[in-house]
């Protein structure tokens, strides 16, 4: 779909034209990537920027009203977060540069020499990559498999545990597939066998409800930026006693000043942290009413591309899904021709943590799909500023692609 006369801006970097439909109301390309990372809210911007200015104390600062004032602000920044996860202790939430660095301290920091980690071959790369260095150093590490829909057994999880397991770490929902993992069944599994639970929650955290004690979760990662909030800040929820009453210790990965409990040295980023506070209460607060509109957007963009078009198909569970997620594979399309042609609109082919590596994707693979399959997928995330507007018009453009691409290759033959 040529875009329509309007408002346009070269941007000097990347070469694409912005472009806006007639009446300004439809700005190009469309934004459906929001998985990789999220348009930061403007009410978010609001909170953040007296932090950036006027009240631009250091919150380890107690001898002056600006560090007094700094605090405070992180304070309530850590009870908004505790509350959206159902933590009773605020101070259970420790801040990190993000979900991958708190990947790092839960895994890292809850192993000891030798000890024995339990995970999932969908995980992101920030606990796989992790685990695989851990195996490297001596852990022994449990990659675990998931049916044909993403889904771990519960049972195999209880099946892989040892006397010398020291971790489990399965994550919420997943970046690639939007797929929801059995939480409170795996909880409630390494809580019986004294086990600590970690769970990967930067993709569910604000879009689903999450409850720390009723899951038995003992770590749990959240990222900012995934939930439109800055790029640069993340937490790692730390339970000061373990789901099975015990002492949780972590041992960190960062040394200095002994911020953060000890676990997490370093000066906080408080217009950051004031911004991540901010847009995870917006986040509960919305979440049912975000909710039902994404999944009407989603169930309409997926009818669009059915309707229009043979060969579609949605990888991943249908129903245990984050409710902006849509993957699919297009029978006869190679994904990385068909982004490249689609200059309308944004979108991927996995998780933008794994871009800069060759292979198609683990998690595909990982649900038992051939390569054909896997190189035709691509992962479309829509997000609290996507338009039903904006799903009609990304739609003719995919269809056209799709049609295109098939067209130059033969027509579309039987597939899989």
């Amino acid at each position: 779909m040529a875009p329509t006369p309007g408002a346009r801006a070269r941007n000097g970097k990347t070469g694409l034209d912005f472009n806006t439909t007639k009446g300004g109301l439809l700005k190009l390309p469309i934004y459906l990537d929001n998985h990789a990372t999220t348009r930061v809210d403007p009410r978010v911007v609001e909170a953040m920027l007296p932090f950036f200015g006027e009240d631009y104390g250091n919150a380890a600062s107690h001898n002056h009203v600006f560090g007094w004032r700094a605090e405070a602000a992180v304070e309530i920044a850590r009870e908004e977060l505790a509350s959206a996860i159902g933590a009773a202790d605020p101070h259970e939430i420790i801040f990190t540069s993000g979900a991958t660095e708190s990947d790092n301290l839960a895994i890292r920091g809850a192993t000891p020499q030798g000890g024995h980690v339990v995970t999932v071959a969908t995980e992101h790369p920030a606990v796989l990559d992790t685990c695989e260095d851990l195996a490297r150093r001596g852990a022994a590490i449990s990659v675990l498999p998931v049916d044909s829909k993403g889904i771990v057994d519960p049972e195999r999880v209880a099946r892989a545990i040892t006397e010398r397991t020291a971790l489990v770490s399965v994550m919420a929902a997943n970046s690639e597939i939007g797929v929801l993992q059995r939480l409170e069944e795996i909880g409630r599994i390494c809580r019986e066998r004294g086990v600590l639970f970690h769970t990967d929650a930067a993709q569910a955290v604000g879009k689903i409800p999450l409850d720390v004690e009723a899951m038995g979760i003992d770590l749990l990662s959240i990222s900012a930026h995934k939930l439109y909030g800055p790029k640069g800040v993340g937490a790692l929820l730390v339970r000061r006693r373990r789901s099975d009453g015990r002492r949780l210790r972590l041992l960190p990965q960062l040394r200095g000043g002994g911020h953060e409990r000890g676990l997490r040295s370093g000066t906080l980023p408080v217009p950051l942290i004031v911004g991540f506070g901010r847009a995870v209460s917006l986040c509960v607060a919305e979440m049912d009413a975000e909710a039902k509109r994404l999944l009407r957007l989603r169930a309409r963009m997926l009818e669009r591309l059915s309707e229009s078009l043979p060969g579609v198909f949605l990888n991943g569970h249908p129903e245990r899904r984050l409710p902006g997620n849509l993957n699919l594979s297009f029978a006869d399309v190679e994904a990385d021709a068909l982004i490249s042609d689609l200059k309308e609109v944004a979108v991927s082919t996995g998780s933008a943590c794994s871009s800069a590596k060759p292979e198609t994707s683990h998690v595909l693979r990982a649900l038992g799909y051939d390569e054909t399959r896997v190189r035709s997928s691509i992962r479309l995330g829509l997000g609290r500023f996507t338009t039903a507007e904006e799903i009609e018009v990304a739609s003719d453009a995919l269809i056209a692609a799709v049609a295109a691409q098939r067209a130059r290759r033969g027509g579309t033959r039987p597939w899989p």
